[in-house]
């Protein structure tokens, strides 16, 4: 029978810098203070360790203010009306400047050093304790892969020795460092690493949600194929520390290249438990969490508050809690209906409601106007954008409790009754023209209306900072609400995802486009088409609320352009990964990000206001490397000229 990972929570240790960590504090099966080294000489202590690299993820992924880095200045996600400095100085659109004390970015500096670590602890002494199995240090090898990873894409260099050598176990504090170069850090780390973790990790994870074959080959491929990129520097992006776009081994980026395809198509090959869902609604809905094709996540429950991390009834806004699902969700609790035909007696007809479609809102990050009409284009056959927002919102207002009205009045003063639809976002233009509010109007948050519809609109061009379509597939997933409204305003109880099986699908595409050689039918086309299809097929139609039986595959394979370039399997990656985390890595990965999201064009921050501008980001060749973090800074002992030395350019 399968086993499932204790994991209760990743207590950050109080500590100045990342040096200063000996290991990082966990809770097992009773709370501990501070383990030490000796610790880790123990089989307990080994599994302990190991158990908190699952459990460190939950301060990264679903920590809104790492998520809002991910995303935010990209060209999927804007700043919302509610959105502070954090969010907006992401959005590189003179909002403030981008500082090392202001990027959120350090949220992963600080989870992810204290965790490798840990896992170099991990390595080094179960190494020598000859009693631990490769398999179970192969974990811990793949994570600390994992971080240093996205470390490298995040910041450039970063040091590999944390004061007591490289990729050695530091049980004492250290005042100074210095970074590697980026073709050391994946050489030396990252590769290596990754390859053992290939080689011992089994096809089936240990525990559910555990590191497996399928994961690491992932991992590889996608390290393969970013350091391919990293090596050509087609548009001269500087590096930091600055170094030479030379592999120390000698290989080109042809070379990476390759080694990513052919690690992509073996995982595709050989999936072991893993798969592709057989539609898109599958892959995100909550009913289905950590189905098949997700190869990693960071887990949450709503069984046990102990073993969720984090409260069951009130979210705190910071992690471990996962509530990066808040932040693509408007406060839909301003709509108003009426409780009389005559427009009087206004009511809150869809209310806070612990659902997907609904969950907790804070306005923090917005979609563009360009997501809505260029990236998802094809609402008819392409499943896509309907298994992404919620663009329906239906009367829940029985749900509450009390005197519960059998109708409201709303657009048009028509009746709309439970379970209806109280606002629609359209997925395009109308015919007849929509009637905007010159303010907030009767809906209250500055909706139309359409003569003979009781639902109020808004149009794509009408989508604004303070309106629209919210992100659907991070939405809350409880099964505990009852005929009420459930725990909204808690974290949520889902698992984050991190990793899927159909982003195989894509490194392999990108691969072939950068030039590696293919096998039959798995070109880029071929690769591309396989999601392609998958998307034209429907068992639900999610904002229609209804069952919906339709294969558009054909369609969709037929639509694709007989030759792929980087820019389409970018579209392709936002249509299937839209707001996840991914965005900000690939444009970087594929210096593509001044190109695609230079402009984009949404309405302003207050109701009514459907008159979309144009607006401009000023994204600099210093802002494809985030800041080193000032509290890094100040932490080390080090002259104002050596940390100066240490900060990526742009940021002093």
């Amino acid at each position: 029978m399968k086993r499932y990972l204790n994991i209760k929570a990743f207590v950050g240790a109080a500590v100045i810098s990342m040096f200063s960590v000996g290991c990082s504090d966990i809770l097992e099966e009773e709370p501990r203070s501070l383990y030490t080294p000796g610790f880790f000489q123990t089989e307990r202590g080994i599994n302990g360790g190991i158990t908190s690299m699952y459990a460190h993820l939950r301060y990264i992924y679903g920590q809104a203010y790492y998520y809002n880095a991910t995303l935010t200045g990209t060209d999927e996600v804007t700043y919302a009306s509610d959105a502070d400095e954090n969010f907006r100085v992401m959005d590189l659109s003179n909002q403030g400047a981008l500082t090392s004390t202001n990027s959120r970015a350090d949220v992963l500096w600080g989870a992810a050093f204290p965790n490798i670590n840990t896992a170099s602890g991990v390595i080094e002494n179960a190494t020598t304790m000859g009693t631990i199995s490769p398999a179970l240090i192969a974990e811990a090898r793949f994570f600390r892969a994992f971080d240093y990873f996205q470390l490298v894409q995040t910041f450039g260099g970063v040091p590999l020795d944390l004061g007591n050598g490289e990729l050695k176990y530091n049980p004492n504090p250290a005042r100074t460092s210095v970074r590697n170069t980026v073709p050391e850090v994946y050489t030396k780390a990252i590769f290596p690493d990754l390859l053992q973790a290939i080689t011992d990790l089994p096809e089936r994870g240990r525990v559910t949600g555990g590191a497996t074959k399928t994961l690491a080959r992932l991992y590889l491929a996608k390290a393969y194929l970013t350091y391919g990129w990293w090596l050509q520097n087609p548009n001269n992006i500087p590096t930091y520390p600055a170094t030479p776009r030379t592999d120390p081994n000698g290989k080109d980026a042809q070379w990476y290249f390759q080694q990513a395809y052919d690690i992509a198509v073996t995982a595709i090959n050989n999936p072991g438990p893993f798969g592709l869902q057989p539609t898109y609604y599958d892959v995100n809905v909550g009913s289905n969490d950590r189905n098949s094709e997700i190869l990693l996540y960071a887990d949450h429950t709503e069984k046990s508050e102990f073993y969720n991390g984090g409260s069951l009834t009130f979210g705190s806004g910071g992690a471990p809690d996962n509530f990066a699902g808040w932040m693509m969700t408007w406060n839909y609790t301003n709509i108003r209906s009426y409780t009389n035909a005559n427009g009087t007696g206004p009511f809150s007809s869809v209310q806070r409601e612990a659902s997907q479609d609904l969950g907790r809102p804070w306005t923090r990050m917005a979609p563009t106007i360009n997501v809505i009409q260029n990236t998802f284009a094809d609402k008819t056959n392409d499943s896509r954008y309907d298994g992404t927002f919620t663009t329906v919102y239906r009367a829940n207002w029985p749900k509450a409790g009390g005197t519960v009205a059998p109708v409201l009045y709303n657009a048009n003063l028509l009746p709309v009754r439970p379970g209806e639809p109280v606002l629609t976002f359209l997925n395009e233009e109308p015919a007849t023209a929509i009637a905007y509010p010159s303010g907030a109007g009767r809906s209250n948050i500055g909706a139309g209306e359409v003569p003979g519809r009781a639902d109020y609109v808004i149009s794509p061009n009408g989508i604004s900072r303070i309106v629209y379509p919210k992100l659907w597939k991070l939405g809350t997933y409880r099964t505990d609400n009852g005929t009420g409204l459930g725990q909204p305003n808690a974290g949520s109880t889902r698992p984050f995802n991190i990793a899927k099986f159909s982003e195989l699908y894509f490194i392999a595409a990108e691969a072939a486009v950068k030039g590696a050689t293919t096998q039959a039918g798995k070109s880029a086309r071929d690769l591309i088409n396989v999601l392609r299809a998958r998307a034209g097929k429907w068992r639900f139609d999610n904002n229609g609320n209804m069952a919906k039986v339709a294969d558009n595959s054909a369609a969709m394979v037929a639509a694709t352009p007989a030759t792929i370039d980087i820019n389409y399997i970018l579209a392709e990656r936002s249509r299937e990964f839209y707001g996840e985390g991914y965005r900000w890595f690939d444009l970087v990965r594929t210096q593509k990000w001044n190109e695609l999201a230079t402009t984009y064009r949404i309405a302003g921050s207050t109701y009514g206001n459907h008159t979309p501008v144009t607006v401009t980001r000023t994204i600099k060749p210093e802002h494809y490397l985030r800041p080193i973090p000032q509290s890094q800074l100040d932490a080390m002992n080090m002259t104002a000229a050596e940390k100066s030395n240490y900060q990526n350019p742009g940021y002093n």
